[in-house]
């Protein structure tokens, strides 16, 4: 894992560079050798503020049971996510993070979340505001690691929403900010993203995931095209439903199926080198409504990939804090004009505890990456209103607050259930 970290690319050759950069970039035999140890038990941080006081005021109320149920919510491991800060103060604000768990002897999981255009504007809106100043927070970020054991999920939608990119199909994303230079912004993303996993993957101990978005979003082979220019032959792998509320059980299929589509646009016969757009899907020949139909694409991998041993595939966590209840429907008859499946959704509840017991050899692990009990943004569906109409219409909190109603609603409706 001894690799040197990237130069910082001429702003001049970045079109170029992300154009090759499948090419240009050898996928390796086998992941980043710092897998997320079996034996790991991982970190606990401290409590939101928000959940603290929901707990004393349950108590006092004499809701005695709510109470013991949310203090056991905030009392299983989860995520720690930075997100923004400076220099030393940076790097020392990890250090005593990674070192508060290293005593516990236990892993912490790090979300590095702070790439320009983060978000795209949209409810977490915000990161840095250069190449150069990410790449800097990066360097401050990764020394605050330093040989402690720690797991990185590298920029939640940073390949889900890239600005002014063109897909593999050929066609331009909505993302598209003002302030954003359409000649590079694109290949600035991958630029960022390829430094911060050499970066973060030339430290000893530390294991790097990328961005793979998850199964009701992009299709396979675009977030396999994404993930390889991105430089996931140098990490540990990617990511799945950070945020989100799909399924472990279609997560599994979907992080399969990239895994086995990367290695059919790198490794596979010669003639399907680079074509990650030939890769079957959730889309298809699988209908993504209709579970029963997603053998089809597993027959096409079998087909054209056929089996390959696990430690020559990038490998994924999964993100189970709030998918006990998989996605929301919205009701019948309504007639909002977005939906916002992923923003806040109603009765939802905790997943999966986080365990590396997953039962699938290229899971490394099931998280709870997104702090439970914290509001995704202030959801309106698209009325314009600030106000959400899921839910009543009452005004949900800003985005990272604590959202008392929905952390309520968690645990209630944990599946399998808090004991």
């Amino acid at each position: 894992m001894a690799l040197t970290p990237l130069r910082r690319r001429a702003a001049t050759g970045l079109a170029a560079v992300a154009a090759t950069l499948a090419a240009a970039v050898p996928f390796p035999a086998a992941p980043a050798a710092a897998d997320i140890p079996d034996t790991a038990t991982f970190y606990t941080p401290r409590p939101d503020h928000g959940a603290l006081a929901q707990i004393a005021e349950l108590t006092v109320a004499g809701q005695y049971q709510r109470a013991a149920q949310l203090r056991t919510m905030t009392r299983t491991p989860q995520a720690v996510w930075v997100t923004g800060g400076s220099g030393q103060a940076l790097t020392q604000s990890v250090k005593a993070e990674v070192q508060r768990a290293a005593g516990k002897k236990t892993v912490p999981v790090l979300v590095a979340y702070n790439i320009p255009f983060r978000d795209c504007a949209q409810y977490s809106a915000g990161g840095a505001t250069s190449v150069a100043g990410y790449e800097a927070w990066i360097d401050a970020f990764a020394s605050g690691i330093g040989d402690h054991e720690v797991a990185v999920l590298l920029e939640p939608d940073g390949l889900g929403i890239i600005p002014w990119y063109t897909t593999i199909n050929g066609s331009q994303e909505w993302c598209r900010p003002a302030e954003a230079d359409p000649a590079t912004a694109a290949a600035d993303r991958f630029a960022m993203l390829n430094y911060a996993v050499d970066r973060l993957a030339a430290l000893p101990r530390t294991s790097v995931y990328l961005d793979g978005t998850h199964s009701a979003w992009l299709g396979v082979g675009d977030i396999a095209d994404r993930l390889v220019k991105a430089g996931v032959g140098r990490a540990d792998g990617f990511f799945l439903n950070v945020s989100n509320y799909e399924t472990t059980e279609r997560q599994l299929k979907y992080g399969n199926w990239i895994a086995r589509c990367i290695h059919y646009g790198t490794e596979g016969p010669e003639y399907a080198r680079g074509h990650f757009d030939w890769c079957a899907s959730q889309y298809y020949p699988a209908d993504p409504a209709d579970f029963s139909t997603w053998g089809r694409t597993d027959a096409w991998y079998d087909s054209n990939v056929g089996a390959v041993p696990a430690d020559r595939l990038p490998h994924f966590v999964v993100d189970t804090s709030r998918n006990g209840q998989g996605p929301w429907t919205p009701p019948a008859g309504v007639s909002w004009p977005d939906p916002q499946t992923w923003c806040n959704p109603p009765d939802r509840g905790l997943g999966l505890r986080p365990t590396t017991a997953t039962g699938d050899p290229l899971a490394d692990a099931f998280l709870w990456v997104k702090t439970p009990g914290q509001s995704d943004g202030q959801c309106d569906r698209g009325t314009g209103t600030g106000h959400d109409p899921a839910r009543g219409g009452i005004a949900d909190p800003a985005a990272g607050a604590w959202f008392a109603e929905q952390a309520l609603e968690l645990v209630t409706y944990a599946n399998p259930p808090l004991g």
